[in-house]
């Protein structure tokens, strides 16, 4: 079994600003999600895609706020996010943990 590590508190103004910045991504998916039926079917599926990103990117967001995640592993998860986006990167949308 592992054991979780403890995070340090953050600053309210770093925990606000976190949860700012998912809920600006999730209205951002929201907006569009709209749009995807009207699409091509190339197209939407790559939309789609794009979508689930931001919405990935915002879970990361919100455990961050929440002390479950450090600032470092937040960052790595908006550079995973921008190599997809970019279809740059070949890692999987899910990843499972050792022994999963």
């Amino acid at each position: 079994m592992k054991i979780a590590k403890i995070l340090p508190r953050m600053p309210r103004w770093r925990r606000a600003h976190a949860l700012r910045a998912a809920q600006v991504l999730d209205e951002v998916v929201d907006s569009q999600a709209g749009s995807l039926p009207r699409l091509p079917e190339d197209l939407r599926r790559r939309h789609a895609d794009h979508l689930a990103e931001l919405v990935l990117l915002a879970q990361a967001y919100r455990h961050y706020a929440a002390g479950w995640i450090t600032r470092q592993e937040l960052e790595h998860c908006g550079r995973v996010a921008v190599q997809r986006l970019e279809g740059d990167c070949c890692v999987p949308l899910v990843q499972l943990a050792d022994g999963e």
